[in-house]
């Protein structure tokens, strides 16, 4: 009787600890509009990691292009794992390119959360 006790509560105190851990994806959305605010579809996002930063960024690219919907998004789990544990932020640079039209941003990501920006494109 003992035992069927030990080992229901060993597999409930494995249940909560299992459960704690945060697994939400590390996520940057970039949404980009014109100058007369539209959502723009089809824009290349170039996200770079900013080496210069306080505390420096690793070594990071990665491009894609919006949908439909205006906005792309970028996978940073992959910054983030090849990053280590301790590193739980990232600075990055963001160039927008819309056919002759070149705009840039600045974001924060952390592990475990999404991150919003919107890019403008010039007139």
């Amino acid at each position: 009787m003992k035992k069927r006790h030990f080992f229901t509560f060993a597999i409930l105190l494995g249940l909560i600890f299992t459960s704690c851990e945060p697994k939400d994806p590390a996520v940057l959305k970039v949404f980009v509009r014109s100058s007369t605010n539209q959502l723009i579809n089809g824009a290349k996002v170039i996200v770079i990691g900013d080496q210069q930063s306080n505390p420096p960024t690793l070594e990071f690219v990665d491009t894609s292009y919006t949908n439909s919907s205006g906005f792309s998004v970028v996978d940073m789990d992959q910054y983030f794992a090849t990053s280590g544990e301790d590193n739980t932020t990232g600075y990055f640079d963001i160039i927008v390119k819309y056919n002759n039209k070149v705009a840039n941003g600045y974001t924060r990501c952390r592990v475990h959360t999404t991150s919003v920006e919107t890019i403008y494109l010039p007139n």
